[in-house]
Parts: structure tokens; C-alpha cells; sequence
């Protein structure tokens, strides 16, 4: 049986070039929910029907994951770009009707919310960015210890067929990697939505377009953020930075120093718990987006 949020609505919304899976749920005000790697928009699922209660709750796969279109990369790496998925999500929330909209991500899916609320600030009303920083701000942080760590983001930008071949290899040994070492609840992923994960990443298309979400995370995402900073451009909206630290361990950067260079509203809740924080932790992401979401913002 195909995993799916309970009590949502299923349908494929096309936003120019692609179109998008997305499952659609509540009435109210509305929050758009991005997702990270290696997961689809069940990684929202228990966050999702706490905020449906009074929000209508928008859990999209972005271009290249899930059940998602996953069209072939350019030179460039804009294909994949978080601009370009940001332009995506704008689309989406405008085509159900929504001319501001409040958006929380995670990962890959918090590269996307952030340049959409910089790209995009008329019509983004909060945001949440969950366990990372600015592409442009985590490569000038990057150091040999933690480059280690963070060794997929290296690998996977590499040039094309290398890291396809390899990951092609063993896709679920590869990916599940991540699903293992990211949680600090070993039942924090049950077995449906674990294999749901999987099976969405594992064929040739979407292990290539992943690689290429990667490549542009390596090349075009930190030339935006570079180029934003230097027009000394912010985030206007009340904005919510979350990070896993297990308690007697220090995160790898100051999320909050580097965050607060970007968003002068900030606030910043740290979790103890693994990288996978809507599937970790949900119901303390869900409390620190309810009340990012009770802040008042005026344009």
C-alpha cells in the first residue's frame, strides 16, 4: 500500500515546466511544507496533520524527488537551482489560490524556502529553515573535519555519470546510509515511509536528478546568495531557524550567528535530536512553527 498522509488530498499541479505531486490538507491560513534528502513530502506527515488543524497545509515534492517531474539538467545547473524550484513553489501556492503564503523546509527543501523568501518576499508572510545554513555561508565554513561529515556534497556534485554509476550500484544502501545515521529514534521512519523514501530515489531518473540538485547546491545556489549579499539584500519576514544538537555536543557552525546575518526577525530553537527533524522530532518542529506562525507580519 502506497504511503500518504492521512486525510490529505492528492493531486499534480503543473508550475510551467513541471508538474509537481502534492498532497493538500486544512483550511486557514497557509503553510507550504518542502522536504529534504533523501525524503519525499512524507517527511511532513505527522507536522502536516497537527498544522491542518487550522491551516491548509501544502506538502509538495520539488522538482527531481518523489513523484515529482524530474527533467534533464542544464550546463548550468539552473534546472535544479533552488531559484528555480522557488519560482516552482511560488507558482504552486499561487495556482491554489494563495498570494502570500508562509513556507518551512528542510535541508534541500530549506535552500528552496530561503531564496523563495529572498526572491519572493511579497508573498512569503514566515519562514522556517530547518538544519542548515546559506549555500554560500556552509561552503565558506566547510573544513576538512567536517567535509568528512558532510561528504555527499561533494561527491554528488561531482560531474556526470561518475556518482550516478556509484550510487546506481546500490541505491538503498546508499540512501538508507542516510535514513539510518539521521535519526536519533531508530522508529522514527516506520517501514512504509522508509520504503516509500526509497523507492522514490532509486531509479536512474531520480538518482540523476538528485546529483543534479547537488550540483547546483556546489555551483549556482552560493553565487545567488553571494550576489544577494553583496545588493545587501534580507529576509523581512519573521524567520525561525531550527538544528538538531543532541544534548553535550556543539553544531558544526553557529546557526544562529550566520542566520542572523541574513534575518533581523530571527528566532532559533535547537533540537535535541538527529538531522531528520520533521521525522525526529515533530511535534517539537510542529510547536516552533506554530509559534513562528503567531507572529504578526506586515508588509
Amino acid at each position: 500500500m502506497t504511503a500518504l498522509i492521512p486525510g490529505f488530498d492528492y493531486r499534480r499541479v503543473s508550475v510551467g515546466d513541471v508538474t509537481l505531486n502534492v498532497a493538500v490538507g486544512g483550511r486557514g491560513d497557509p503553510i507550504v511544507l518542502l522536504r529534504g534528502f533523501p525524503q519525499t513530502h512524507l517527511a511532513w506527515r505527522h507536522v502536516a496533520t497537527e498544522l491542518a488543524a487550522d491551516h491548509q497545509v501544502i506538502c509538495p515534492d520539488l522538482r527531481g524527488y518523489g513523484a515529482s517531474d524530474k527533467p534533464a539538467d542544464d550546463a548550468g545547473h539552473t534546472v535544479y537551482s533552488k531559484r528555480t524550484m522557488a519560482a516552482d513553489i511560488t507558482a504552486l501556492a499561487g495556482r491554489l489560490g494563495h498570494d502570500r503564503f508562509a513556507v518551512a523546509g528542510h535541508d534541500r527543501g530549506a535552500g528552496v524556502a530561503f531564496r523563495a523568501a529572498l526572491d519572493h518576499p511579497d508573498r512569503i508572510s514566515h519562514l522556517a529553515v530547518l538544519g542548515v545554513i546559506p549555500s554560500v555561508d556552509l561552503w565558506q565554513a566547510m573544513t576538512v573535519q567536517l567535509g568528512a561529515v558532510l561528504f555527499h556534497l561533494y561527491f554528488m556534485a561531482h560531474p556526470a555519470p561518475f556518482p550516478e554509476r556509484m550510487i546506481g550500484a546500490d541505491p538503498d544502501g546508499y540512501f538508507g546510509h542516510f535514513l539510518d545515521v539521521w535519526v536519533s529514534d531508530p522508529g522514527a521512519i516506520p517501514a512504509d515511509v522508509r520504503a516509500a523514501y526509497l523507492d522514490a530515489a532509486r531509479g536512474p531518473e531520480s538518482i540523476r536528478a538528485i546529483c543534479a540538485d547537488y550540483r547546483a547546491g556546489a555551483f549556482v545556489d552560493g553565487r545567488h546568495d553571494d550576489e544577494d549579499r553583496a545588493l545587501g539584500r534580507q529576509l523581512t519576514m519573521p524567520v525561525t531557524a531550527l538544528w538538531n544538537q543532541p544534548a553535550g555536543t556543539a553544531p558544526p557552525f553557529d546557526y544562529e550567528e550566520v542566520w542572523r546575518t541574513w534575518a533581523p526577525r530571527l528566532s532559533s530553537v535547537a533540537l535535541d535530536g538527529g538531522h531528520l527533524l520533521p521525522d525526529d522530532r515533530p511535534k517539537e518542529v510542529a510547536a516552533a512553527l506554530r509559534a513562528l506562525l503567531s507572529q504578526v507580519n506586515q508588509i
